[in-house]
Formats: C-alpha cells, structure tokens, sequence
C-alpha cells in the first residue's frame, strides 16, 4: 500500500528511519538543500513567514533568531506537528496541521513562503502556486527545494543499508505520480521537468529570480569521498520567485 506524503510520514517505522537519517552527519539535507535554502532566503529581517511543510520546525525557529517577525508552519503529518510544536514551545510562532493543498490561504498575508521538499507530493502544483501567490504580498518571495527531476525519474529505490550507486533516469518527459519505495515503505511522489516547475512558477503569475541545483560545497563536508559522490549525480532542483510589486491578488 502506498501513501502521500503526510500518512507517510505518520508511519512509525517510516518516521524512525527518517528521524535517523536526519541525524546522520553529513546527510543530504544539512549539506546539500538547506545551504542553497538559506542562501535563496537570504535577509528575513522583518518578514512574515509561511512554511508549507514545516516538518520539525526547526527551520522556522532559525529563521526567528535570523530576525523574522512571525512565523507560520503548516503540515500534514501528526508527527511532524508534534515534533514542530516541541520545537517551537518557548517561541512565538505557530504551527498548524493542515493538508498544504486544501489550507485556506489569506490573502496577501505574508512576506516569504517556503516550501523545503514537498511539493513533489503535490499532484496540482499549479493550484498551489496559485493560492502562494495570493497570500505574498507585493514584492513578497516564494523559495523552494524539490528532489531533482531526475531523481524523480527514477523508480529503483535506493538500499536502506548501504550506498547507492547507480540511477536510472527513464519516461523522463512523462510527468505524474509514481509510486516508489523510500525509507522501507511506499510512497507517491509526482515527477515534473525542470521545464514544468519553471512554467508553473510563471504561469502562476511570479517572476523567477534563482534557479540552483545542489552543487556540492567541499567546504560542507568532512571526508573526499562523500564529497566526490555528491558531484555524481544532482539530489535537488532550488527554484525563487517573486510576486511584483504591483501585483494585482489573484
């Protein structure tokens, strides 16, 4: 049986490996997608904060200490809230357990939104785009990381307990669902082209201003070896977009 992305993540199992992986020196997240985040991020000073798929949080309690004047963290999954809600105790921010695609967003309601590794759960990303546009205000950004298109092109699950080592990268120009083993257990994730994501953040009224990929930094790691691999292959596409100034709310 296979799961979207919130009751994946409610998988205990699921949620234990995941826990773990997280924790791993050097994994992808730490090394790889959250440096680019961050530098497509750049000043919060000020700023109202959206976090669609906040996971644990822990990116919106930095992004409190960077200066943000209010923070929001909407996710699905229960254990994700729980463990973004510990996170968040002793700050004023808020997080709501919502599915990111049916939350009513308000309008022109916020400076930044991010979304860290989600939306390729999303089956209608042009209706999301859509509703992230509404609720930025004039001017406001919209910074988000996918797994890369050719990841998602690839249906062979990676092992569980070791390196892997080859990727098929196949119907490449077919987007949808597919359904794929990941951290032990089922889960569906949506491939779109580089060329589709970038389409969809236009035709959803932004104008791109960044679009990245997780180059490695040899600075970010500890070993040659770990480094080297990371140059094989892209985990990560990073796209920014900015709603104008003038924007009419849609």
């Amino acid at each position: 049986m296979s799961h979207d992305g919130p009751r994946f993540y409610d998988d205990a199992a699921v949620f234990d490996i995941y826990t773990q992986r997280r924790a791993r020196v050097q994994n992808a997240n730490d090394t790889l997608e959250k440096p680019v985040v961050v530098e497509l991020v750049g000043d919060v000073a000020g700023q109202d904060v959206l976090d669609l798929g906040c996971g644990d949080a822990s990116f919106g309690r930095e992004l409190l200490l960077l200066g943000a004047r209010s923070y929001l963290g909407i996710d699905g999954s229960t254990n994700m809230v729980r463990a973004a809600a510990a996170t968040l105790a002793d700050t004023h921010a808020r997080v709501v357990q919502a599915d990111i695609a049916e939350w009513s967003y308000p309008t022109a309601a916020f400076d930044l939104v991010t979304a860290r590794l989600v939306l390729h759960y999303l089956s209608d990303l042009g209706a999301l785009l859509t509703d992230i546009h509404r609720t930025l205000r004039p001017g406001g950004r919209l910074v988000f990381s996918v797994e890369h298109p050719v990841i998602t092109s690839c249906d062979k699950a990676p092992a569980n307990d070791g390196l892997r080592q080859d990727w098929i990268v196949d119907d490449y120009f077919n987007p949808g669902a597919r359904t794929v083993s990941w951290l032990g257990a089922q889960v569906v994730k949506h491939h779109r082209t580089i060329e589709d994501y970038f389409t969809a953040v236009q035709q959803a009224g932004f104008a791109v201003t960044g679009l990245r990929e997780s180059r490695p930094d040899r600075r970010l790691f500890l070993d040659q070896a770990t480094y080297d691999r990371r140059l094989r292959i892209p985990l990560f596409l990073f796209v920014a977009a900015e709603k104008a100034q003038s924007a009419a709310n849609r």
